[in-house]
């Protein structure tokens, strides 16, 4: 399994410190290093600067959103970044949520017909031949759009968000992969059952797609401190439409339900110190003092079908991001090179 790693995961990590950061990842020898997209740093933005200083190392969102940029807008990005990296983007896509949508003046909706919709205009769009006119109820290309430029060869590389059956089905059918955020073994193993199941009756191979799942990190001397961190990430994702009914799935319903009413009655503050350690120790995040104990978790990630695994770092202690870090990158190197590329 592929280790590869993340630097604003749930955590406002400085440019400064992320490109000095991916050049060091890449020379302990991750994979890929991934960004994702919120009301943070711009993923393209920072990953491209990220591919002008390493050589190697993969590139990936995870996740950007559909209402961020059109899927012409994506494409020529896509391509561009291709063209200038050699190939080493990978295009994680999600649908995002009511909140997300509403920040750029648009309203979620059918969240399938949009993903497929634009799936279908960013693989026209990068092929580099002439777009015939594109009619969806979401996205739609008209006068005969075609690149400027040749694009670089092959096949881009486009993983889908997924954890509901019908956007775990719709990666199998059209994706290059899929992304899986916040599920634990058990929950993985089903993801990837359908994941799987779906390819096979598109007429499609599973063993050319990858899986890929997420691992949030936290180092420090006291893990008690190491796991507050995680915590703050845990409160954020049980306010999570989504998100909150998968920890509840995952066997937290009454965690969840109590941080939902704690952050309504008194904040997030409250809602944060009433997660359990046992919660973090649960899910896919690992607290400590050091990475001994990771290796354990990545093999339940590799049993339930993964192919690579973002191990996200979250810093414990804000004004030591950098150090931290480098000590996070300098632990996980056996794991990472044990993982190959």
């Amino acid at each position: 399994m592929i280790l590869d790693t993340e630097f604003n995961s749930a955590a406002q990590i400085p440019s400064e410190i992320c490109l000095p950061a991916a050049v060091e990842a890449e020379r302990r020898g991750f994979g890929c290093i991934w960004k994702g997209e919120s009301n943070s740093r711009d993923p393209m933005v920072l990953l491209s600067a990220m591919a002008a200083q390493t050589s190697t190392v993969e590139l990936g969102t995870a996740i950007y959103h559909l209402f961020g940029r059109s899927p012409v807008t994506l494409a020529v990005q896509a391509a561009t970044f291709n063209e200038m990296s050699g190939g080493r983007l990978i295009v994680g896509l999600g649908v995002g949520n009511p909140i997300i949508a509403g920040w750029h003046g648009q309203q979620f909706s059918r969240p399938l017909a949009r993903m497929r919709e634009y799936l279908e205009v960013v693989r026209a769009v990068y092929s580099g031949e002439r777009v015939p006119d594109i009619e969806g109820d979401f996205f739609s290309v008209s006068k005969g759009f075609k690149l400027a430029f040749t694009p670089p060869e092959g096949r881009l590389r486009l993983y889908v968000a997924g954890l509901g059956p019908q956007m775990v089905g719709l990666a199998g059918r059209l994706g290059d992969g899929i992304v899986i955020n916040m599920a634990d073994g058990e929950m993985i193993k089903e993801v990837v059952s359908g994941f799987r199941e779906a390819a096979v009756k598109a007429g499609r191979d599973p063993n050319e797609l990858e899986v890929v799942s997420k691992i949030r990190v936290c180092l420090h001397e006291d893990p008690a401190q190491a796991r507050w961190a995680l915590k703050k990430v845990l409160t954020f994702y049980s306010l999570q439409q989504g998100y909150s009914d998968l920890l509840r799935k995952m066997g937290w319903p009454q965690v969840v339900d109590r941080v939902q009413e704690l952050h309504r009655t008194e904040g997030f503050a409250a809602a944060r110190k009433s997660i359990p350690d046992e919660m973090v120790d649960a899910v896919p995040m690992y607290a400590g003092s050091d990475l001994s104990g990771l290796a354990a978790k990545l093999a339940v990630h590799e049993a339930a079908g993964v192919d690579r695994c973002d191990v996200a770092y979250v810093p414990a202690d804000d004004t030591r991001q950098w150090e931290e870090i480098q000590s996070f990158l300098a632990q996980a190197e056996p794991l990472a090179r044990k993982g190959g590329r």
